[in-house]
């Protein structure tokens, strides 16, 4: 039996699944991995470009990546399992590294992630300025989102399936385990692909606002990873040169609250603000 399963959901990703399945079997030995990639609703040659590289390749018509992570698991042969988005970059001692951590039985791990590797040398300065405050807020250094990848032990996936169905698939996710069952492996790590433009950061923001709304009115209220003004004054405190940078953060995050209204004034937890610049 492969030592664990990886599901990738994928809509129209043929510019990136290659990069990603590149890495994560690089190194890895025959059967090392069962390896799923579901393309939903494709209408570009994901599926092809997938089948290339000797995976199993699941589609479907339906462009919901809640329903491809479905159909993953249900064809997924072993645990731990991991969710991996088809456009970050993961490598086989990555994933070796989060199967690890959840086999390690007397940690009482149930979810697992790496760590984040931004790539910002090319991005414009608002861009680079906003994350470099984001990724300093504590829910965004422990909580298991944003980072492309979450792995679960059996018991964890249990606990994944049985949570409502929302937007925010890898917050939600995050949030359904206590901090004593969750882990950032400081040993793996992903490659993540923030947004070339403005633009389409403001986008990947206004559907995150959308997503923490969602969460906030369903079943799992009070649940929320929240920032706060202490948050960003300790920040500022601990590292004065990112003032500059707190500004832009503000300004963008007031921003995307005021084009998030009317989607969550409607109630509207289906529409996906995608972020193409980050795909080329």
């Amino acid at each position: 039996m492969p030592s664990a399963s990886v599901i990738i959901p994928a809509h129209n990703e043929a510019r990136v699944i290659g990069r990603l399945l590149s890495r994560l079997l690089a190194d890895a030995a025959p059967e090392e991995f069962d390896v799923v990639v579901v393309a939903n609703g494709c209408d570009d040659d994901t599926a092809a470009v997938a089948e290339t590289f000797g995976v199993r390749v699941v589609e479907t018509p339906v462009p919901s990546k809640r329903e491809a992570l479905r159909l993953g698991d249900e064809a997924a042969r072993s645990h731990p399992r991991v969710y991996v988005d088809a456009d970050i970059e993961v490598g086989t001692a990555d994933v070796r590294a989060l199967r690890d951590a959840l086999l390690e039985r007397s940690t009482g791990t149930l979810a697992a992630a790496p760590e984040r590797a931004l790539v910002l040398n090319d991005r414009p300065w608002p861009v680079r300025a906003y994350y470099a405050v984001w990724s300093r807020l504590p829910a965004v250094r422990e909580g298991l989102f944003g980072r492309g990848v979450i792995a679960v032990s059996e018991e964890g996936n249990r606990r994944l399936m049985d949570l409502p169905p929302v937007m925010g698939d890898d917050l939600a996710a995050s949030l359904a385990f206590e901090p004593g069952e969750r882990r950032v492996v400081r040993d793996a790590h992903a490659v993540i692909h923030p947004p070339r433009t403005l633009g389409d950061l403001l986008r990947r923001r206004v559907r995150a606002v959308t997503v923490v709304a969602e969460i906030e009115q369903g079943p799992m209220a009070g649940q929320e990873a929240r920032t706060g003004l202490r948050d960003l004054l300790a920040i500022a405190g601990r590292a004065p040169w990112l003032l500059p940078h707190l500004g832009v953060f503000l300004a963008i995050t007031l921003v995307a609250r005021a084009r998030a209204r009317r989607a969550v004034r409607a109630k509207d937890y289906t529409t996906w603000l995608r972020d193409e610049s980050s795909r080329t």
